[in-house]
């Protein structure tokens, strides 16, 4: 039902949670018992249209965001993975894959970087292990690998690993989009300490009460917006708006800005909806209640 927190994909099992078990659950197997309290977990929004999040890793400390080189470099979906793994309480890096295949490597590391302040940015070829010892040295603790299909992870899992264990696909030539390959997430020890779990390429990414994680993620335009005229400046066209010079002076992109902005209203969106649903959830309660308590009293004037 909808009010049995077992229902809510926040609350349920997922890869990374740790449990306590009871040894004699059903057909004599081992059962949970409960679930140890979470460090960090990375929820984005349910596809289903109920406002529920969905966690996709759990007790993760370092989030591995995979963009392939061969791709157009979208910067707004690193954006948005940052935010996720930002709120999620884990540590982002940025690992721009299959660097071999392209002639400028180091120029898209920049570009990226350019999104991802105060964060890790390193590119890799697994095919020829270039970069793969950079990018074991910057990814520690439970590792969990981010992006889409298509972005390599499966691949670079495979190089962290030492070994062939995740399927790979090939990837279409003309945008560089892949087929789903991992169809599942698989947690897997890593060579010398720290855990790896990979996860099926993600289509759609979104945002669920990440307020904190897009303050971190655009922790330039936070410190521009703390410098404006006014404390609720909207940065569209006040007088003393910091923000708005930075992008009139060059100084803080456009697109930054703008990315800033749609990732904002769509996390405002996201915490409406839950909003919503839980005032619907309460009066559904009241509701069951208020009808328990007229039965009662019938009952009781029957009884006199």
């Amino acid at each position: 039902s909808p009010d049995d927190p077992a229902d809510d994909p926040v609350v349920a099992p997922c890869t990374g949670d740790w449990a306590a078990l009871r040894p004699d659950g059903p057909d004599g197997r081992p059962a949970v018992a409960a679930l140890l309290p979470r460090r960090t977990a990375i929820v984005r929004s349910s596809a289903a249209r109920d406002s529920r999040g969905q966690v996709l890793a759990a007790n993760v400390d370092t989030v591995a965001i995979a963009v392939s080189l061969t791709a157009r470099l979208d910067l707004g979906r690193v954006e948005r993975l940052l935010a996720l793994a930002w709120e999620s309480g884990a540590r982002p890096v940025v690992v721009l894959t299959k660097s071999d295949q392209v002639p400028d490597a180091a120029g898209a590391e920049a570009r990226a970087a350019s999104a991802a302040p105060g964060v890790d940015v390193v590119s890799c070829s697994a095919a020829t292990g270039d970069g793969i010892d950079v990018v074991r040295a910057v990814l520690t603790g439970t590792v969990v690998l981010l992006g889409p299909s298509g972005a390599g992870k499966s691949t670079l899992g495979n190089a962290l690993l030492g070994r062939e264990v995740l399927a790979t696909g090939a990837v279409r030539e003309q945008d560089g989009k892949g087929r789903h390959t991992t169809v599942r997430r698989e947690l897997l020890p890593l060579p010398g300490g720290g855990v790896l779990i990979d996860t099926p390429g993600l289509r759609g990414v979104g945002l669920f009460e990440a307020s904190e994680g897009l303050e971190r993620t655009f922790a330039d335009v936070e410190e521009l917006a703390a410098r404006c005229r006014f404390a609720d400046c909207a940065h569209q066209a006040e007088p003393g708006c910091a923000v708005l010079a930075a992008v009139e002076d060059g100084t803080l992109p456009r697109r930054r800005l703008d990315s800033y902005r749609k990732l904002l209203r769509e996390n405002e969106w996201a915490a409406a909806r839950t909003d919503a649903r839980l005032r619907a959830e309460r009066d559904n309660r009241w509701k069951t209640i208020r009808k328990a308590q007229r039965q009662m009293y019938k009952e009781r004037g029957r009884n006199r």
